[in-house]
């Protein structure tokens, strides 16, 4: 018996198509399915692999950041003190006999009071005989956060160029060179340096100012800036027009410091501003480098004042705004 057209079940092409499209859409549901069961509730049902990729990558960025972060704000600053010298005394035996290198103890005190580390920084002899070493003074200036340059011996004349007028005041030609180059390894790093008394002539003569080799001698109208009186010998300051120092203090009753030093500055280095002068003579008392975030000398000695005290001028505001600078120029 033959078969009409309607007896023919073959399918036709576009039956196969759907036929084929709800298979595929069947399969599609359930691999959806399996993801949506597989997959936590609290994505985002819009999420891709690219975007949570992206999320995770952030939060590992930003937790990172965070604890560099940390690093930063809680390890302790690294300060470094220039040393005093004592030169071997002809004659002398024991520890006369040898070179030795210190640090006053309250300069250093001064500085840990802010909670900071204070490493005293020796010289280096890369040719000595004994040891010789490969550590410079710029390793010094690339691992410490900033530099202090305390008081001591004369720096001596030949450092600018003049000859000392008496043997007396022929200054330590050794130790300004030792410093002279610890200080240039400082600036360059971008690091800041605080100059107390010796240090402030150092800091003006490195920047081809001059001193007066005594200021009794060279002005001798001027106050007594040294008596036996040591750090109970004092005068008052006043501050320029345009002083950072003044800021720094925030307008302190007190302005009268001590006053324990023979020489000055005498001519300004260049770039140098005027911080502080004496009063009534108008010796320069306080200096500043321009060209630097912080270089600053200061002509009496700050460690000898009272934190906090009304009679004497408090210093504790220099020292924050160096550590200030001392922790934004770290790296």
């Amino acid at each position: 018996m033959s078969t009409g057209p309607d007896d023919d079940h073959t399918p036709q092409p576009a039956t196969q198509q759907r036929r084929a499209s709800d298979h595929g859409d069947r399969r599609q549901h359930e691999r959806k399915t399996r993801h949506d069961q597989n997959t936590p509730r609290y994505l985002d049902p819009g999420d891709t692999v690219f975007s949570l990729w992206g999320r995770v990558i952030m939060a590992r960025y930003r937790r990172i950041a965070a604890a560099a972060t940390r690093h930063i704000i809680q390890r302790p600053l690294h300060i470094g003190v220039s040393a005093r010298i004592f030169h071997p005394e002809p004659g002398a035996t024991g520890l006369r006999s040898k070179n030795l290198q210190y640090l006053e103890e309250s300069i250093a005190q001064w500085v840990m009071s802010r909670d900071v580390l204070v490493f005293m920084i020796p010289t280096v002899n890369t040719e000595g005989l004994l040891h010789p070493s490969n550590i410079r003074l710029r390793d010094y200036a690339k691992h410490l956060d900033g530099l202090v340059l305390q008081g001591g011996a004369d720096v001596s004349p030949q450092s600018y160029s003049e000859v000392p007028t008496r043997p007396e005041w022929s200054g330590d030609r050794a130790r300004d060179m030792y410093e002279l180059e610890l200080l240039h390894e400082f600036v360059e790093a971008g690091k800041p340096v605080l100059g107390i008394c010796r240090g402030c002539q150092l800091i003006n003569v490195a920047f081809g100012g001059t001193l007066y080799q005594d200021i009794a001698t060279d002005v001798p109208e001027s106050l007594a800036h040294v008596n036996d009186d040591y750090d109970r010998n004092r005068h008052e300051i006043s501050f320029p027009a345009g002083s950072s120092l003044a800021r720094m203090l925030h307008g302190q009753g007190s302005r009268l410091v001590n006053s324990i030093h023979h020489q000055a500055v005498k001519t300004l280095g260049r770039d140098m501003s005027v911080e502080a002068l004496s009063v009534p003579d108008n010796m320069i008392e306080a200096i500043r480098y321009r060209k630097a975030p912080f270089v600053m000398g200061l002509q009496w000695h700050p460690e000898f004042h009272r934190a906090g005290g009304v009679e004497l001028l408090d210093c504790t505001g220099i020292l924050d705004n160096f550590l200030r600078v001392a922790r934004e120029t770290r790296f």
